[in-house]
């Protein structure tokens, strides 16, 4: 599927049309500080990859050392419990595999906490939600130089 250029609108399907935008979060394992570096920026890639893959829209990403967050449209088909499933499931797997040295201390087989927040997000919304999403990249960064510093 080629990549979209510009962010859809409505999508339709058969005899659909639809707008489904949801505000994702999910933290990893007890809620470890281990989304940096290498390791962020290999997670925004496998991200970026499986939105492509599976036709989703990712409108915003913020990578925290502690939670990620994602504005992301996706088809009226899919369940947003399946969507989640398929970006935790997938990136745990490749992140857990590309580096070893978070089995010390992330133990057992997922990478992710079970659970995760989701919230549909509506034309009023998003801009609100968009610029939430964009002052945690700015935040998560100062916080990060500042813990890095100490």
């Amino acid at each position: 599927m080629a990549p979209q250029t510009s962010a859809p609108t409505y999508w339709s399907g058969g005899h659909t049309k639809h707008r489904l935008r949801y505000h994702l979060v999910w933290i990893p394992k007890y809620r470890k500080r281990v989304l940096e570096g290498k390791i962020a920026a290999r997670l925004e890639a496998v991200l970026r990859q499986a939105c492509e893959v599976n036709d989703w829209y990712l409108h915003e990403l913020s990578i925290q050392p502690d939670h990620v967050h994602l504005l992301l449209q996706t088809h009226a088909r899919e369940s947003v419990a399946r969507v989640v499933q398929r970006l935790k499931g997938g990136t745990s797997k490749i992140i857990r595999s590309e580096f070893p040295e978070l089995v010390e201390f992330l133990w057992g087989k997922s990478f992710w906490s079970v659970g995760y927040f989701a919230e549909t997000v509506g034309k009023l919304e998003e801009s609100v939600i968009r610029r939430y999403i964009r002052e945690q990249r700015a935040t998560g960064t100062e916080a990060g130089q500042k813990a890095s510093a100490i």
